[in-house]
């Protein structure tokens, strides 16, 4: 059976339940990180030495990277169809997969930490804002993309829509006021009443 590292809590552990689930794969889940330590113990940091969760252990082999492990999952089980086969359609996914890791994650993060995860007095409110006025035009993107298709690679669910889908998440969770966004919010909401979302995209952010 397949063992994740980490707490629910954390966006990137969300993103490789939301993908288990979605395969419909058997997996434990092991609470780690923040108050529930672990992950600077020697035996953890052997097998990710980033000291980061999550953490995948599948039989012998292990894999850090949150997304790296969404489509090592979808890739091992392509009978599922969220790893696409043809080539342009599986870099398209890839394509959005990287863009949530490398440009939507870096703009709303702030606001997250700032909102959830620091304690009132200490708020940054310019942080917060410079973290709404570079996320808010990603989302109007985002919006733009999905009025043309179903899902974020074409016409299906694939694992393009996973690590989005736990940011859209995180996000719209964010006490602040947020612009419609109607193709976003049609897309996400069809997600969240996927049986694969229980558990992930219906959990208060702490």
């Amino acid at each position: 059976m397949l063992k994740v590292w980490g707490r629910i809590s954390s966006i990137n552990v969300r993103k490789v339940v939301l993908a288990a689930q979605a395969l419909e794969l058997p997996f434990e889940r092991v609470d780690a990180g923040l108050a529930f330590g672990i992950v600077q113990t020697p035996q953890y940091k052997a097998q990710n030495p980033n000291a980061l969760v999550p953490l995948l252990e599948d039989g012998d082999f292990t894999l850090w990277e949150s997304n790296v492990i969404v489509r090592y999952l979808c890739a091992r089980h392509p009978q599922r169809g969220l790893y696409p086969q043809d080539l342009r359609a599986r870099f398209d996914a890839e394509r959005w997969m990287d863009w949530q890791q490398t440009t939507l994650n870096n703009a709303s993060r702030d606001a997250f930490w700032q909102l959830i995860r620091t304690p009132e007095q200490q708020r940054n409110p310019q942080a917060v804002t410079a973290s709404v006025a570079a996320t808010e035009p990603l989302l109007a993107m985002l919006d733009a993309h999905l009025a043309r298709r179903a899902f974020m690679a074409g016409d299906t669910f694939t694992m393009a829509d996973i690590p989005i889908a736990c940011e859209m998440h995180r996000w719209w969770g964010l006490p602040l006021e947020h612009p419609p966004h109607p193709h976003l919010r049609r897309w996400y909401d069809g997600i969240r009443q996927r049986p694969a979302a229980r558990g992930v995209l219906d959990l208060p952010l702490s």
